[in-house]
């Protein structure tokens, strides 16, 4: 049984065309056909942060939305949201406070797969200055721990080097896949977003999604990946 986890810069709702345009995203989103979904950027930077995607929009789409915001409007923290498909079961959700040099963090939730495997969804935007991205990943490695259950992360990470820089801060029982250029979405060269996976997976496939809404609904594209586990193979 294989399982699909998205990750997605969705740029506060705002396209190369400059328009903020919530359902353009949304369909990206559906275009993703993931069980789990993190999403960055999803609340305003200033004010009130208000979502970027409407809760009513995403409950309507049969979504549910991790309750991790702190603001009445938002549905994110640090514009990190997550959305879990309705026939999972989200069971809890934590904020992970990171070092920083400007708003950044971490987010992460427990759900449970329709096969009754309980698994634990991180999601991340690191420092874009470069400054502070090795420290964070080590506090997020911390908040964690070595995983009991099967974990993943993805995110935004603004790394541009493929092997060193903050990815070499990632503890040696995760694995890093980097499945290509995501940004900037129009002609992708950055590959910016990852996924960082613990032994308990197994890993299928990892693309980045390249549809032509995805090219202009967002500066970045979303990436996907597919895992299975033993537990649920029956």
């Amino acid at each position: 049984m294989g399982f699909t986890f998205a990750s997605y810069n969705i740029h506060k709702g705002v396209g190369l065309d400059r328009r903020r345009d919530p359902e353009r995203i949304l369909t990206v989103i559906d275009e993703l056909k993931a069980d789990v979904v993190v999403l960055q950027e999803v609340d305003r930077r200033f004010g009130a942060r208000e979502t970027a995607l409407p809760r009513q929009m995403l409950e309507e789409a049969h979504w549910q939305i991790a309750p991790i915001a702190r603001r009445p409007l938002s549905i994110g923290w640090h514009g990190n949201a997550v959305l879990v498909r309705r026939d999972w079961a989200l069971l809890q959700s934590a904020r992970i406070d990171l070092p920083v040099l400007e708003p950044r963090g971490a987010v992460s939730v427990d759900v449970e797969a329709p096969c009754g495997t309980r698994v634990q969804v991180a999601g991340m935007h690191l420092d874009l200055s470069g400054f502070r991205r090795r420290h964070q990943v080590e506090a997020l490695c911390t908040a964690l721990g070595r995983p009991a259950l099967p974990t993943i992360m993805m995110g935004d990470l603004n790394e541009w080097s493929l092997e060193k820089g903050a990815l070499a801060a990632f503890d040696d029982h995760w694995r890093i896949v980097t499945p290509g250029p995501s940004y900037p979405s129009r002609r992708p060269v950055a590959r910016l977003d990852r996924a960082i996976f613990s032994e308990h997976w197994t890993l299928i496939e990892a693309e980045v999604h390249h549809s032509a809404l995805a090219a202009r609904a967002s500066d970045h594209l979303p990436i996907r990946a597919v895992f299975e586990l033993d537990a649920c193979s029956a």
